[in-house]
């Protein structure tokens, strides 16, 4: 009797072994690319899985078919990056850029990475990059108060020495023309009005229950203990002005644009 009593319980103590052991195996955390082919490359319900996974955490700044928004045209650049350097992307992230580290099991990296070898690989028509020269032009006439390339230039914008890298041509447009459709982290609007009836307008760099952080209009960054102001006020428009047709043609919109995509890297020369 203690034997068949006992062997229910045996087994099912190596069936939860089993099951904790491949639980584990599936929460491994690797910096590199794990050795060996991905073995979700070509399954059907890998690639589903990695759909999703990249929906949800991908989408929103490489558009949903990857053809790029606030961050590169996938379907241009995965062709030539090899396995082991998508891998070091994904994990690491993109200095220097929106593109965050990730914290998530191999696995589920390896199922991304196979959803994103199975997108269509075909490049997009060359688009007229217009003017350069031209651009720069515009760019340093309309833009260096508020924005760095290779250390020259404002700081209450977003620093473009890469921007050419890490937007794609449809997300410069919208953030040139509308640029209150999206404000990126850091740059949100924000009034601190004084008990003295002070306003200090600029950019919210850092909050927490207690206190703000803002950079004001002249660049000067200023921390202010919440109950020591009468109100803090957030603004939902961007500080950057729009650009309209009426005040940037398109012809000179398309010039501007062909002057930021070359902007690629700390290595950019500036006059």
């Amino acid at each position: 009797m203690k034997r068949i009593v006992l062997f229910p319980a045996l087994l099912f103590l190596v069936s939860s072994a089993i099951v904790i052991a491949q639980g584990g195996a599936q929460g491994v955390r690797s910096d590199t690319l794990p050795p060996g082919k991905n073995p979700h490359l070509g399954n059907k319900e890998s690639v589903r899985n990695g759909m999703t996974l990249y929906r949800w955490r991908c989408g929103e700044c490489h558009a949903l078919d990857a053809t790029g928004y606030r961050g590169p045209d996938l379907t241009a650049v995965l062709p030539g990056m090899p396995d082991e350097r998508l891998f070091q992307v994904v994990r690491q992230g993109v200095p220097g850029t929106e593109m965050p580290a990730s914290n998530s099991p191999d696995d589920e990296l390896l199922q991304l990475m196979a959803y994103l070898r199975n997108l269509s690989t075909v490049a997009p028509p060359d688009t007229p990059i217009g003017n350069v020269e031209h651009g720069k032009q515009l760019f340093a006439a309309n833009c260096t108060s508020c924005h760095r390339v290779a250390g020259k230039g404002g700081r209450l914008g977003p620093d473009l020495t890469r921007v050419g890298a890490a937007r794609s041509r449809t997300a410069l447009v919208r953030e040139i023309r509308t640029p209150s459709d999206w404000v990126p982290p850091g740059y949100e609007t924000v009034t601190v009005v004084t008990k003295d009836g002070q306003k200090i307008r600029g950019a919210k760099k850092s909050e927490d229950v207690f206190s703000v952080q803002v950079m004001d209009m002249r660049e000067r960054l200023q921390g202010y203990i919440k109950s020591n102001v009468q109100e803090v006020i957030y603004d939902k428009a961007s500080l950057m002005p729009a650009y309209p047709a009426q005040r940037l043609s398109d012809s000179d919109l398309n010039d501007l644009i062909g002057y930021l995509t070359t902007l690629r890297g700390a290595d950019v020369t500036v006059q």
